[in-house]
């Protein structure tokens, strides 16, 4: 049985909630009691990962103009509240050296990656979180704090908006808690180009050896949402299964690079 975490009867919204990781975090909750409110680009995907979760949802993209506003009025409006925001939806595109990459895709990546979590946060923040309070969890990545190949733009907006919860962090306070969550390596279809050509070498290459599941990353947002972390705001927490100490045990990561110069499959 899953422990409520103080969640029974709360309104949650989880973008690029019908897949990967985003859907695991709205099952999460939904099975803490939360009620559920999804929203990714494909409608059919949509209308069933509502119809799964007993919730509602909304197709989009969440760069839309006009489509955080809509958003929040269909959530405001069919559960009267707003409670946690998880800002799971993002884009790895330009994929490739930074040099190469095209203005509209870079304007795109940090119009999805960081413009519109703050658009949620500041629709989340006017239509309910100011005066009732609420929790944001933003979705990051472990390879935020460092450079690799080929990623450098996803690197960049991540990187954004790992400071950028830290930032809001600060300025809702008390009312709003802001925290962050960075997996690793993790199996997704956005990431599969990563471990499925390899994933027993990319697995032996973490301490914990394997490779992350949706679950375990839902696992930790659920925390971060619930009342168990009522004391915890501007945290960015690790679930990488020990990337960043797996130096001190002799790995060096070349498998995961190598994998990061081939072509995503997204």
């Amino acid at each position: 049985m899953t422990p409520s975490y103080g969640l029974q009867g709360k309104a949650a919204v989880v973008t690029g909630g019908t897949r990967g990781i985003g859907r695991a975090v709205a099952g999460a909750l939904a099975a803490a009691g939360a009620r559920v409110c999804v929203t990714a680009r494909d409608p059919d995907a949509v209308r069933r990962a509502a119809a799964e979760l007993g919730g509602i949802g909304l197709a989009g993209s969440v760069a839309d103009p006009g489509h955080p506003e809509e958003l929040t009025d269909l959530v405001l409006r069919e559960f009267g509240r707003l409670d946690v925001l998880v800002n799971n939806a993002a884009t790895n595109r330009p994929y490739g050296p930074l040099m190469e990459a095209p203005d509209t895709d870079w304007r795109e990546a940090f119009a999805v990656n960081v413009q519109a979590p703050l658009r949620l946060v500041q629709c989340a923040w006017h239509g309910w979180m100011r005066e009732h309070g609420g929790a944001v969890v933003n979705v990051c990545t472990e390879g935020a704090e460092h450079v690799g190949p080929r990623v450098g733009a996803y690197g960049t907006t991540k990187a954004a908006l790992l400071h950028l919860t830290r930032q809001l962090a600060g300025e809702l306070a008390p009312r709003v808690r802001v925290n962050s969550v960075s997996p690793g390596l993790v199996r997704t279809e956005m990431a599969r180009f990563v471990w499925e050509p390899g994933e027993a070498e990319a697995a032996a290459e973490l301490p914990l050896g394997r490779i992350g599941e949706p679950e375990d990353v839902a696992r930790a947002v659920l925390w971060l949402a619930s009342d168990a972390a009522e004391w915890v705001t501007g945290a960015d927490l690790l679930v990488d299964g020990g990337t960043r100490v797996r130096a001190a045990s002799g790995a060096d990561g070349t498998v995961l690079r190598a994998r990061l110069r081939g072509v995503p499959e997204v």
